[in-house]
């Protein structure tokens, strides 16, 4: 047996099994080694029901009874109820949302419950317990897997609790790898990290990690483990990005000398006069654009903090350089955006700021391709062939290209792509950036572009190829957003509020979680507002007097542009949207936000949704609307109501996330154990600073070839955005 054995040639598994194996990504020998605990127990958290007290966290044994679905009584929230006892008493669990739940135990079976206990009135009930069917009850600690040799439970051990999935529990994961680490299969494992690191920064070996991680006999062990495994990832993505990013400096690039005057002309043009902060990140791309090298930099900056005139700016100076060795025709650029929305607010922005250039600018989505200007009205643009756009960009042209996806594929070809802008670049994978990159022989310049609150230490490792620029000042004259978390008894009030400025002339957003009303009759359904069934209750109900419709993911760009256009032309007062609107959509007039069921969106998403009403001098208003008044919701929503701006509030989500809820892999390509060390900026920088020094000392990495197979696996199924 070595570390690439399959699972199912190891163990004997049940059909089930494999399945929730491979639900969790665990194939073989080594994936189990690598699957670590989420948290530690102690097995004095196992309790006799009659010993329960409000605000435990405990595992109770029982059989269950009654088991029944039913609904909330206020919420009418869909759920599971029955009621569990063992030989000292009784008590009721509930699960939430989770009615399916019900006819898991209608057999009555016997089961292991973990979870907290709540009040209800004068009765204590598990509240969401996760539950597991079991063939025995314990009597007392004595077939626990911890205990001393006199049959006490030992109080001092901490058991492992793994992730698990239905049909493999978190027992089943610490049996398992024990009898792994009762082998010899460590002796094999060679560490890819120097072990002048390790000495560097106390951090245990490889195989002394991996013992204390599922086996701690202390808690000074775990936390050696985890801080060993979280540098590690750290240090293995900074080695990607950083190698990365070296072999792309090592590309030739397109020299742009800007006239300062020119520029200075450009941007006169604007109308309004650009931040200190737009101003010192145009004044670094122009270096980087005279450098000789290809640029890669990263441009963050709040919801309405400019980037979009930062990028025009920069483009212009690019379409005013003619390509090496031919004075006539410019050099491109490809400026890509995650929605057709955003690509053609984008394309009419530009055609407003290039007009009196004279260049051909171009539009590609999935639904149709555009030219500017037009043969027939030379201030419009015009619907052309895809063929013919095609053509045009491919023998130089088009100057400026926008589009979606589209852009990267195959038949989307260059003359001289010169400069490459990616706005949301966390939208987009590290792929996909590398094939707009790579569609010329000469390598672009690249900027890309978010308005996502990114934490420093996160911008330091997802982006650590990229050079990051701050816009980190509004435009003069533009009013800070009112944040008002409301609570189901205080909606009246909020919506008087939005009434008197909908009679002024604004406009309100209303933002539901849903698409479609939820089926009654599903058990999962989920108790949140729909864009359809909200749409109707407010004409109903509440702004009779207002012409309301609807946007969502579901409707073709074709009916989405429609309803964004009459929103833009004020023939809609209220748009009630999901989600969809949360980049870059620009409607001034509208300064008005309600966010229903906010406890289901990220602080980031809040954020980037409640920017969709920065966009003009008028005061902006954003109503959270929260579903319940939890105080741990609550707490996180007012974060959002106190931060002065996305920089801030994504450092105060990072402090609230607990180290093992962050969700960072499916956000970020990072683990929970590897977000623990994103949180730590010492540790970030000290994994940036070790992989820059042997990266320079050893760029192929033919020193270290174990790390050097880690570092090609990580390039290879890189999707860090």
């Amino acid at each position: 047996m070595d570390l690439e054995t399959r699972l199912e040639k190891a163990f004997r598994l049940t059909p089930t099994q494999k399945k929730a194996l491979t639900r969790l990504g665990i194939g073989t020998v080594h994936d189990l080694l690598f699957h670590f605990p989420s948290r530690y127990g102690s097995p004095l958290a196992i309790k006799r029901i009659a010993d329960l007290t409000e605000g435990d966290e405990a595992i109770v044994y029982g059989k269950v009874t009654n088991a029944k679905t039913s609904k909330a009584y206020r919420m009418k929230i869909p759920l599971a109820e029955a009621t569990v006892k063992d030989d000292t008493g009784k008590i009721k669990a509930v699960w939430f949302r989770q009615a399916y739940i019900a006819k898991m135990l209608a057999d009555e079976p016997l089961v292991k419950l973990k979870g907290r206990v709540a009040r209800r009135g004068s009765s204590l009930y598990l509240a969401n317990p996760e539950v597991e069917k079991t063939k025995t009850l314990p009597i007392d600690f004595a077939d626990s897997l911890f205990v001393r040799e006199n049959g006490e439970p030992d109080e001092d051990f901490l058991y492992p609790i793994y992730p698990e999935s239905r049909g493999i529990t978190s027992r089943w994961f610490y049996h398992h790898i024990h009898d792994l680490l009762t082998t010899d299969i460590l002796d094999h494992i060679e560490d890819p990290i120097p072990s002048e690191i390790l000495e560097r920064y106390h951090l245990p070996g490889l195989k002394t990690a991996l013992v204390f991680i599922h086996s701690p006999k202390k808690e000074s062990d775990a936390e050696a483990a985890r801080k060993r495994f979280a540098f590690q990832e750290v240090f293995f993505i900074q080695l990607s990005r950083i190698g990365a990013r070296k072999r792309y400096e090592q590309e030739r690039s397109f020299i742009v000398n800007a006239d300062k005057n020119d520029i200075a002309d450009f941007i006169k043009r604007f109308g309004f006069e650009l931040t200190d902060a737009q101003k010192n990140a145009i004044d670094r791309i122009l270096d980087d654009f005279r450098s000789g090298k290809p640029m890669l930099r990263l441009l963050e900056g709040d919801v309405g903090s400019g980037k979009t005139a930062v990028a025009a700016t920069t483009a212009y100076a690019i379409i005013k350089t003619p390509p090496q060795e031919q004075d006539f025709g410019t050099l491109q650029v490809a400026y890509m955006a995650p929605t057709e929305i955003l690509a053609k607010q984008h394309f009419a922005s530009f055609i407003e700021y290039f007009a009196h250039t004279g260049i051909n600018i171009g539009l590609i989505t999935g639904s149709g391709c555009y030219k500017y200007p037009s043969k027939v009205d030379a201030g419009k643009p015009t619907n052309i062939s895809r063929t013919q756009l095609l053509k045009w960009v491919a023998n130089g042209e088009i100057a400026i290209l926008f589009g979606t996806h589209a852009l990267i594929q195959k038949s989307v070809t260059f003359k001289h792509l010169a400069y490459v802008i990616v706005d949301e670049q966390h939208r987009f994978g590290t792929k996909q950036r590398m094939q707009l990159t790579k569609k010329d022989v000469i390598a672009p310049h690249f900027l890309s572009m978010t308005a996502t609150p990114i934490p420093r230490t996160l911008a330091l490792t997802i982006f650590g190829d990229l050079d990051l620029t701050l816009l980190d000042e509004m435009p003069r004259g533009r009013k800070q957003i009112i944040t008002e978390i409301v609570p189901p008894a205080k909606r009246d009030g909020a919506y008087e509020a939005v009434r008197n400025e909908l009679a002024d002339g604004r406009q309100l957003y209303v933002i539901c979680p849903r698409i479609d009303e939820p089926d009654p009759h599903k058990e999962s359904a989920l108790n949140a507002k729909s864009v359809k069934a909200e749409a109707k209750r407010l004409k109903k109900d509440v702004f009779k007097e207002y012409e309301i419709d609807i946007l969502h993911g579901k409707m073709t760009p074709k009916e989405q542009q429609a309803v964004m256009s009459d929103f833009s032309d004020k023939k809609i007062n209220i748009l009630v949207a999901t989600s969809v609107i949360e980049v870059g959509v620009n409607i001034p007039n509208a300064t008005i936000i309600v966010i229903e069921g906010a406890e289901r969106f990220g602080l980031a998403q809040l954020h980037q949704l409640r920017g969709r009403v920065l966009r003009s001098e008028h005061q902006a208003y954003c109503y959270i609307f929260s579903g319940s008044d939890n105080e741990k919701s609550m707490k996180r929503l007012a974060a959002l109501a106190s931060a002065k701006n996305g920089f801030e509030l994504s450092e105060i989500d990072l402090t609230l996330r607990g180290a093992g809820s962050l969700s960072g892999k499916k956000q970020w390509g990072i683990s929970d154990i590897g977000m623990e060390a994103i949180r730590n900026i010492k540790m970030v920088e000290a994994a940036r600073a070790e992989a820059e020094q042997m990266l320079n000392e050893d760029p192929a990495l033919t020193k270290h070839s174990s790390l050097k197979a880690r570092i090609t696996t990580i390039d290879k199924n890189a999707h860090f955005e």
